[in-house]
């Protein structure tokens, strides 16, 4: 019995003609992301040793340009001058700084997509990764470190990409199942990275001098991996027929993809509904509050961790195994199988549980009670991003759903580029407990906004 295709490549039984290709092309997705984020994660440990280096190591360089400007924030708003506190500072500034080029860079490379392809510019991308950690191998001074977080960032696009990409060869009944692997691929990198990242860590007390060269190289190597593999294996899943017809459309659009209030506004979709356009802002709205804050509070956790138990980098990269093992569980086991439409509901429920995790690991006095706070945190990690991921992509025609998923990524960007400094000020000048505080407590805007939503049901 023949079976009816209609003109969107949907067959009656609401999957996709080529599905077993599309299926292959999600998984290659899937092991490109954790490749990728293996070597991104890998840093999160080694991070206030690296600062530490570059404080003692830079003398008139950057490192200390930067810090004479921190002393006058720091007498300007009365915060402790201990190097504890100032290595909170600074971390703020390099977690915004690399979040603030992927803000300005996502949406670019989604909407170049939409024309030249997925694949040259998942390429481009990775290669610009493999590039940074070649940077970052050979950063005898902080401003080399710098300069490898700036390539770094601005090549970070590849998140954005592999969100389009699993929109590009899914139907609005699978799609959820897609960008479930890809919160799982976050979940596995989180998971693995920063132990790696520990073990690279451990070695910096039993050896002196450059040790980030050994972790820098590692992650080269996974890149440079990561290359050679989409190369091979990644087959393009935006057809020619279905790309934008001009390129010079597309950077017209540029100044509306970098501005902050046409980026809220979507003002780059074109020829979308009304309903739709105003459904698309509101959760970019809710995705960009919930960033900003969740974001910000996440960054500080290890310092927080650090200053309050003492944890050493070995600690905390067995904090984050614990945190990737908790979600990895709860995307494979739980979110894959979120029925459409539940999405919402889903989320609702990732925001509501994150605001006491913030709650409980502001006030924790002990490693026990701050876990009860991580158990919480990592369900909210694990839904909600995801989630709100699947709600937005069922929206725009399929020659902008490059710019629309990339406008979204880019609003995840800019709240995690002023996340981190916002949460950091706030951590140095009012301590640790109040900065999770109000956090915790700020979270229910984008909770409320979100409960008033009223989705529509997308199964074109």
């Amino acid at each position: 019995m023949a079976t009816s295709v209609s003109e969107n490549g949907i067959n009656e039984t609401g999957e996709k003609v080529g599905t077993n290709k599309s299926s292959k092309m999600v998984y290659v997705v899937f092991i490109s992301l954790i490749i990728d984020l293996l070597a991104f994660t890998m840093i999160l440990p080694l991070l206030p040793s690296l600062l530490d280096y570059y404080g003692h190591h830079d003398e008139g360089g950057l490192y200390h340009v930067l810090l004479q400007y921190v002393h006058s924030l720091r007498s300007l708003i009365g915060a402790p001058d201990t190097p504890r506190w100032n290595s909170v500072l600074f971390g703020g500034l390099i977690g915004s700084l690399f979040s603030l080029l992927q803000f300005l860079a996502s949406p670019m490379i989604g909407a170049a997509s939409d024309y030249y392809g997925r694949k040259p510019l998942m390429l481009l991308n990775l290669i610009g990764i493999a590039v940074s950690y070649a940077i970052w191998a050979v950063s005898t001074n902080f401003t080399i470190f710098v300069l490898a977080r700036i390539v770094g960032g601005i090549s970070k696009g590849n998140i954005s990409l592999s969100t389009a990409i699993v929109t590009d060869i899914s139907t609005p009944q699978t799609r959820g199942k897609g960008m479930a692997l890809i919160g799982i691929a976050f979940s596995v990198g989180f998971l693995i990275g920063p132990l790696i990242g520990a073990y690279f860590a451990k070695q910096v007390r039993e050896h002196e001098g450059m040790f980030f060269v050994a972790p820098a190289l590692f992650a080269l190597t996974l890149a440079v991996i990561n290359v050679v593999f989409v190369y091979a294996c990644f087959k393009e899943t935006l057809p020619q027929e279905k790309r934008a017809h001009s390129v010079g459309s597309k950077l017209q659009e540029a100044y509306d993809l970098i501005q902050p209030v046409s980026l809220f506004k979507f003002s780059a979709v074109h020829h979308a509904k009304k309903s739709d356009l105003d459904q698309m802002q509101r959760i970019g709205l809710v995705y960009f509050l919930y960033l900003f804050l969740y974001s910000g509070l996440e960054f500080t956790l290890t310092f927080l961790t650090h200053n309050r138990f003492q944890y050493d980098s070995m600690k905390q990269g067995k904090m984050f195994f614990f945190i990737g093992i908790i979600m990895s569980i709860v995307q494979g086991g739980y979110v894959r199988r979120i029925k459409p439409g539940k999405e919402k509901k889903v989320a609702l429920m990732g925001i509501g549980l994150v605001i006491p995790s913030f709650l409980v690991i502001g006030l924790a006095s002990t490693t026990t009670v701050m876990y009860c706070g991580l158990a919480l945190f990592s369900f909210a990690s694990a839904t909600v991003v995801p989630c709100l991921t699947t709600l937005m992509s069922s929206y725009g025609q399929d020659d902008q759903k490059g710019t629309v998923m990339g406008i979204f990524r880019s609003l995840g960007a800019l709240a995690r580029a002023l996340g981190p400094m916002a949460a950091s000020i706030v951590y140095w000048s009012l301590g640790s407990t109040a900065c999770y505080s109000i956090g915790g407590v700020l979270l229910v805007a984008p909770l409320l906004i979100l409960r008033k939503l009223d989705l529509k049901k997308n199964t074109e």
